[in-house]
Formats: C-alpha cells, structure tokens, sequence
C-alpha cells in the first residue's frame, strides 16, 4: 500500500500520526498522551476527512 497511518512515540513519550505516501511524511499530528487518543485522531480523519471543504487561501 502505497500510503498509511503511522503511530510513533516521540522524545517527550507523547504519540504522534503521521500519514505518509509512498515513504514521505504527508502530514503529522501534535502529541497525544494515549495511543488510544492518537487511534481516535486517525478514526476522526478517516471519517471526516473525504468531506472535508479546500480552503485556497492563493486567491
């Protein structure tokens, strides 16, 4: 699969979702204090993430 959800754990043992494509960090997350809060960010952006309006602020 070229894209995916990771959960990584940073210096300060916060959790943080990064999505990647094709190996490139995308975007990341803040820092979460449970992986079951970073599991829920990945479930909120899977679920509204497809209706979510662009906002081109190049105009």
């Amino acid at each position: 699969m070229a894209h995916k959800f990771e959960i990584s754990k940073d210096k300060a043992g916060e959790y943080r979702v990064k999505f990647k494509y094709n190996s490139e960090v995308m975007f990341s997350t803040e820092g979460y204090s449970s992986k079951a809060s970073a599991k829920q960010a990945i479930e909120s952006m899977k679920k509204n993430g497809p209706d979510a309006p662009i906002d081109d602020t190049t105009d």
